[in-house]
């Protein structure tokens, strides 16, 4: 039996004081935080709006009896787990109370471990539910749209976006890929008031005879097909900000123009003599070493120590694992409301296995993940993808989650339809439900009614 962790908190109700004694001293030596009353209407004084821990009563009280409490803190929080305790054979009450919305119920007499299991469980869902509000809570901010995350990894780079953008400086990025650096950007040319526009040009798409022209901009007859001016991007971004991404890829004859125009703050189009001042902010952003780069003789070192007067480092995801629960929540919202689609349910144990990926794609991989995730056509192996050190038990467990949490997504919670989807006999689901930590009441969102041969 694994230990609870020491803030989880349990109400226990319990009217008789031997077996409360009994009781709260079972719970706490499995690791959990007590505290006990004899009354429904002591524990309804006790449990605000935020509480964070699950309620354990018995149904039998003076006054208000277990099933009448249970409806009431439905009533305040609808996903609070409640776990029932019922006399001896008392079938029918069980039934009630699992219609009623109970998280479980307890038969007496009980063991100290299906107590403290009932607890573990029950407490385990707790904690996915208030993670999942505060995820909800947080990405309701505007200020941090763009850059997500709750990461000290991400506070630094927002304080960063904060003091550069205003500043009106150029600014490298540098990343991985896949990390957000164009995000980075965004939030420097929203953060800078201007307006102008964002040009955003990929330095390793556009091929080396026209690169100048689209940066630098090109007279008539400055180059053959020359026919009318064009007007650089340097120069149509005004007051704005141009983002150079991928500019280890900008050949070497535009990284000697490049560092003129930065340095003079003016740009000459092609076959032209007239300068023309240079308004906008320039961001380049690398997903490699340049300083290596520059070293081997395949970047200007000129070049590099101009750009990099200020610099933004965006972490990769696997620097920030906290962060994937809140991107998970983003990402998936966002694509339910683009494909018209349910936002599906996951279990702890199924975030637990994705923040242990490598995510080699970092923050595109997740959201090309989560895109999958939502359209149902994310596959069992995909969500098999752990570190290499997974044992084979570990490996095994995964697979066999994945294919269980499938069937109980599909039958809306059913125990009986997802056994019978997967070709087991019904107890042997149940065993594997218990021993691979999912529940089952967070695959009936949305469907209260659950019929008597499902307890």
């Amino acid at each position: 039996m694994t230990a609870a962790t020491t803030s989880a908190e349990v109400l226990l109700v319990e009217d008789d004081l031997g077996v409360q004694m009994a009781a709260a001293q079972t719970l706490r030596l499995g690791g959990f935080q007590v505290s006990c009353c004899t009354s429904a209407e002591e524990a309804l004084r006790r449990i605000g709006p935020g509480y964070a821990g699950i309620v354990i009563s018995d149904v039998r009280l003076p006054g208000r009896d277990g099933l009448a409490l249970l409806r009431e803190l439905r009533r305040t929080d609808p996903e609070l787990p409640v776990a029932l305790v019922t006399g001896h054979g008392d079938v029918a009450m069980a039934v009630e109370a699992m219609r009623e919305g109970a998280w479980d119920f307890i038969e007496k007499p009980f063991s100290s471990d299906r107590l403290n299991e009932v607890a573990r469980r029950a407490h385990a869902q707790r904690r996915l539910v208030l993670e999942n509000r505060r995820l909800k809570a947080a990405l309701g901010g505007g200020a941090g749209a763009r850059l997500l995350g709750t990461s000290a990894a991400m506070e630094h780079v927002r304080t960063l976006v904060a003091t550069l953008g205003a500043a009106g400086v150029d600014v490298l990025i540098e990343g991985e890929t896949g990390t957000g650096k164009e995000l980075v950007a965004r939030a420097l040319h929203d953060a800078s008031g201007a307006s102008g526009p964002f040009v955003a040009i990929n330095c390793g798409a556009l091929p080396e005879t026209v690169f100048e022209a689209e940066i630098f901009g090109a007279e008539p007859g400055a180059y053959t097909g020359a026919s009318k001016r064009r007007i650089g991007r340097l120069e149509h971004a005004g007051d704005g900000t141009v983002f150079l991404d991928e500019i280890e890829s900008m050949p070497l004859a535009g990284q000697v123009k490049l560092l003129r125009v930065l340095q003079e703050r003016t740009v000459e189009r092609l076959g032209s003599n007239t300068s023309v001042p240079l308004q906008c902010r320039v961001v380049a952003a690398t997903k490699v070493d340049l300083r290596k780069l520059a070293a081997q003789g395949r970047f200007r070192d000129d070049l590099y120590y101009r750009l990099n007067v200020a610099t933004v480092s965006v972490p990769p995801l696997r620097a920030r694992r906290e962060d994937i629960p809140l991107l998970l929540t983003h990402f998936a919202e966002a694509a339910a409301l683009r494909f018209g689609r349910p936002v599906p349910q996951w279990s702890a144990a199924q975030l637990s296995e994705w923040q242990l990926r490598e995510w080699p794609g970092n923050v595109r991989e997740l959201h090309n993940f989560a895109d999958r995730w939502v359209l149902g056509v994310e596959a069992a192996s995909d969500a098999m993808a752990l570190p290499a050190d997974t044992g084979l038990c570990e490996q095994v467990d995964a697979f066999e989650r994945s294919l269980i949490d499938k069937a109980l997504r599909q039958a809306q919670g059913s125990v009986a339809r997802a056994a019978e989807a997967l070709a087991v006999p019904r107890k042997t689901l149940h065993d594997k439900l218990k021993r691979l930590g999912l529940v089952v009441q967070a695959y009936r969102a949305g469907h209260s009614h659950v019929d008597s041969d499902e307890v």
